[in-house]
């Protein structure tokens, strides 16, 4: 397919600025792929579309604060450096993005927090906005690392075009997150409130998690009109065996399998046996998914709605189907629904 084939004109008052008073009371769009209906539900109803023993998948990364600002010598001026990955904890490597990139170059040195008691040397360019930085910090690993967390902020999209609030330290989070590392929520999984993962327990529904350190390559913009041109950066991902002998019961006993969100779903699709099966799986995935394609473990997901030519966009169409996505699109912007980080959700059946 063509990256063209994806665009469509998103009216700026539907990108939300903020996440709805309550996780499960964002709207809910269902999707029924073998009929083509389309219903307009709460987020909180999802449960009346899943039975006793079927199972959801999500992924239980934590966000990082990982957006810092730091002075540059000499000039003092402000850079922004977004953490993406540690290359060594050993030496404190890791591959930054910096803004302005120009100012930027090998060999510059970075002062952070009022002491200056974090610097980094820029030792290499990356990309024309990457660069891999050293930090210079007197202290314990352990210390080096609660010093990032105290000098950074939640990495926002910046899309959402406004400076971070105090609510989105919560909320750009999912209540399960456990596994810290990634640098953007699996945005989907932020409807989930505590009382609707009670009710699905009590329900019967069954939930296990898989770990995507979500990178910035989720949101990479594609640059080339033939898709299959395009390439993923890699994101670090890990399956448990526990949950592959809970996910591959359900497939046998021809029980539903939802994911919740694309990356839940990346990460399934990134391991699955010669038989239509869930392997363990830890390692690191560049799978991109877009049309057509073949989906061997969720036969329903949970996503939200994302922008124009987006990676996100184009995996929700190959499991939706190209042509019930755009249809499903152009009725959300007519009837209002939330697009993006904070937005509404969508979830697609059989």
């Amino acid at each position: 397919m063509k990256l063209s084939q994806f665009g469509y004109d998103l009216p700026e008052n539907l990108v939300a600025q903020h996440p709805a008073e309550n996780r499960d009371e964002s709207r809910l769009m269902v999707l029924h792929k073998k009929t083509g209906e389309i219903e307009h539900r709460m987020f909180k109803d999802v449960l009346d579309y899943f039975e006793e023993e079927d199972v959801f998948v999500t992924n239980d990364t934590k966000v990082f604060p990982a957006r810092l600002y730091g002075n540059k010598e000499k000039t003092g001026a402000r850079i922004e450096v977004f953490l993406l990955r540690e290359l060594n904890p050993t030496t404190k490597l890791w591959d930054v993005l910096v803004d302005p990139a120009r100012k930027i170059r090998i060999g510059n040195k970075l002062y952070f927090g009022d002491d200056e008691s974090l610097v980094a040397e820029v030792i290499d360019n990356t990309t024309s906005r990457g660069r891999t930085l050293r930090f210079l910090f007197d202290g314990s690993y352990e210390e080096f690392r609660q010093k990032l967390k105290d000098l950074g902020e939640t990495p926002l999209p910046r899309e959402l075009g406004r400076e971070v609030e105090e609510e989105d330290e919560e909320r750009y989070q999912t209540i399960y997150a456990v596994n810290e590392g990634a640098v953007a929520a699996p945005v989907a999984g932020l409807h989930f409130s505590k009382h609707l993962l009670k009710r699905l327990e009590i329900k019967g529904v069954k939930r296990t998690a898989v770990t995507m350190h979500i990178g910035l390559g989720t949101f990479a913009p594609v640059e080339v009109e033939d898709l299959s041109k395009h390439k993923m950066d890699s994101e670090q991902a890990q399956i448990t065996k526990e949950t592959c002998d809970m996910v591959n019961e359900a497939i046998d006993a021809r029980r539903n399998v939802c994911a919740v969100g694309t990356t839940t779903m990346r990460t399934l699709e990134s391991s699955v046996s010669s038989n239509g099966h869930l392997n363990p799986f830890d390692g690191w995935t560049n799978k991109f998914i877009f049309p057509p394609f073949d989906f061997s473990i969720a036969n329903a997901m949970i996503t939200n709605f994302h922008h124009p030519k987006s990676t996100l966009m184009m995996q929700a169409a190959a499991f939706a189907g190209y042509d019930l996505l755009k249809k499903a699109y152009k009725e959300a912007i007519k009837e209002e629904y939330k697009f993006s980080t904070y937005g509404d959700a969508m979830l697609i059946v059989d």
